[in-house]
């Protein structure tokens, strides 16, 4: 199988889908070639070389911000938004975002955890939290 450069820094990256990351690893293991081209993209990355699609890649320019996932877990994002991001988790396969979503998910079915936290947070920061007319006195 053929991988292409950005296939190999995707797999630097661990960004790659679980089943190519698998299929990737498993050639790896045996082909002397494709151990060559993956020191050789090492290489080019240590030393500083950037391409347009690996920066995007890297900043993940393209994923969905967590407010937006969490719009998607709701059902209250355009249908256009709901489509992209379902094209981004099942067709491109991103990982991030994949964790990011089950994240959320997990986050979603223990919701009486939030108001415990609220107030921990509360009485944690209580003694700064001062009324500006106090604040005038020091």
């Amino acid at each position: 199988m053929l991988w292409t450069d950005r296939e190999l820094t995707a797999w630097l990256d661990e960004l790659l889908p679980a089943t190519r990351m698998a299929e990737f690893e498993a050639q790896l293991r045996t082909d002397k070639t494709l151990q060559a081209r993956v020191a050789q993209v090492i290489r080019h990355r240590d030393q500083g070389g950037n391409t347009i699609g690996e920066v995007w890649q890297r900043g993940r320019l393209s994923c969905p911000s967590r407010t937006e996932m969490g719009g998607y877990l709701l059902g209250t994002l355009n249908a256009d938004a709901a489509h992209y991001i379902e094209f981004h988790l099942q067709t491109v396969g991103c990982r991030v975002c994949q964790a990011n979503l089950h994240d959320l998910e997990e986050q979603s079915n223990q919701p009486e955890q939030a108001p415990g936290r609220r107030r921990r947070f509360f009485e944690s920061s209580a003694g700064l939290l001062r009324n500006n007319d106090d604040s005038a006195a020091f």
